[in-house]
């Protein structure tokens, strides 16, 4: 009888995504079929979820094969993340105009993305004091208990991790070792070994144009297959984020997100006023928030309901360059950097709330200036290095709390809320890797204000 259930609801969902196919061919807007497998996937996961229970038998053999789609869809983000990395860091010096630029360039790109996690993190402890959740206790069940058996193998990476350790960690020793992902760092070092290819294609532009000509020619050609390869990965997302959000709603305990309900207002808040951060910023150059948001909306809301940086990176940078009106290199390296350094959700805000819920527990005082002050200072460092998809969050964490002596078991107890509190940290990554390609392109005189303020200058996936 489990059998026959289990079928029955796997040929329910098999049934939805021939609708999101059907939509599809007839052309329904992107963004509408994303929303609409947000929501189908919201309300199938609940509907199992209601019907059948927690722990259902049926539900998690159903959820082995909707995983397929699910988690299938991750994996081909994940295989795309350090090819989009190197190539955009690579294009965005063979883009350059000047070479003069690339240190103010580079230099105003992760001043801006550092400045802002740094306030993230002081928004993200505010939060806690004003929601009273210092010291806050959660509870512990089956799910929780096992993530945080995970958790205590994953600590034993980063304990004793000092910061000038955790510095010489994004330097690439083997760089076909970090293409490949092996280590925590691996999308730093890929950015690392990007950037010295790009200035060697500085150096040799001036001494053999012919052969630099070939190299950016190169370079170009590859850009546009991988942006066509993440076209056709793109085109998945209503299907994956359908699967995504079924088993988030299927297999979650009900009872753990009301016990949690304080954690998730509060982090919805503390990002919520990012983003006002974010509007304040851009008024400091003389740009309309307004106009900004509603022209980033498509790149952002694909972030909300696929819960990747790295997936977004091809959106993110056209925003920019299309609808923004910031230059190439700049917006390429924005959009790079954005996916591993200064990620204002998942390496500010989360990894600054854990770390105060919890330090009351042991002691600390979480009003006390110099817990703040080191607090905001280790968030920050440990900003580098986040992963664009998938785990950045808990990583950034661990580092934080192992590096403030805190116990880490907070990151499994709210394993229950991570996927909702997820999506809106991940628009918030976005947005500020946007901030700091606007913000630099103004200040090298590179911003294109006719195409800001063209209503009509925006973008849409193809697909």
């Amino acid at each position: 009888m489990t059998t026959l259930f289990t079928v029955l609801v796997i040929v329910v969902f098999v049934a939805l995504l021939v609708v999101f196919y059907q939509m599809q061919k007839r052309h329904v807007k992107f963004s509408n079929r994303v929303f609409a497998g947000l929501g189908a996937g919201i309300i199938f996961g609940g509907v199992l979820q209601l019907l059948l229970g927690n722990g259902s038998k049926i539900i998690s053999q159903a959820m082995e094969w909707i995983g397929i789609v699910g988690n299938g869809y991750i994996s081909l983000l994940q295989m795309l993340v350090m090819p989009l990395v190197f190539i955009s860091i690579v294009g965005a010096f063979t883009k350059m105009k000047s070479s003069k630029k690339l240190g103010k360039i580079s230099a105003n790109v992760l001043v801006t993305l550092l400045a802002t996690t740094a306030i993230a993190a002081l928004i993200g402890i505010a939060a806690v004091m004003i929601f009273g959740l210092d010291g806050a206790t959660f509870t512990k069940g089956a799910a929780e208990t096992a993530r945080i058996k995970e958790l205590a193998d994953r600590q034993t990476m980063v304990q004793n991790f000092s910061i000038p350790q955790q510095i010489l960690s994004f330097i690439p020793t083997n760089v076909f070792a970090d293409f490949a992902g092996t280590r925590p760092t691996s999308t730093i070092g890929v950015v690392i070994f990007a950037a010295f290819v790009g200035i060697a294609f500085l150096g040799v532009r001036r001494k053999a144009p012919k052969e630099a000509e070939f190299f950016a020619n190169l370079i170009d050609s590859l850009y546009k297959i991988i942006m066509r390869i993440v076209t056709l990965v793109l085109r998945l997302t209503p299907y994956g984020v359908f699967a995504l959000m079924t088993n988030v709603l299927a297999t979650s305990d009900f009872e753990a997100i009301v016990n949690l309900g304080k954690f998730i207002i509060a982090s919805y808040s503390a990002l919520i006023v990012v983003l006002l951060v974010h509007s304040l910023i851009l008024l400091g150059v003389k740009v309309n928030p307004i106009n900004f948001f509603k022209k980033s909306f498509p790149a952002l809301s694909f972030a909300f309901t696929s819960r990747s940086s790295a997936g977004t990176l091809p959106m993110n940078i056209e925003t920019q360059t299309k609808a923004l009106g910031v230059d190439e290199a700049t917006a390429n390296f924005a959009g790079s950097f954005g996916i591993s350094i200064g990620q204002n959700g998942c390496a500010g805000v989360y990894p600054a709330m854990l770390a105060t819920i919890v330090a009351p527990t042991v002691g600390v005082n979480v009003f006390d200036l110099k817990f703040i002050v080191m607090l905001v200072a280790i968030v920050t460092i440990s900003s580098f290095g986040v992963a664009g998809v998938g785990g950045g969050a808990t990583f950034a964490s661990l580092i934080v709390l192992g590096a403030m002596n805190l116990p880490v078991a907070i990151v499994g107890l709210v394993i229950s809320v991570e996927p909702m509190i997820d999506m809106a940290r991940t628009a918030v990554n976005v947005s500020g890797s946007m901030v700091a390609g606007v913000v630099t392109s103004e200040r090298i005189h590179e911003l294109d204000r006719d195409i800001l303020n063209d209503e009509n200058a925006s973008i849409e996936v193809n697909s």
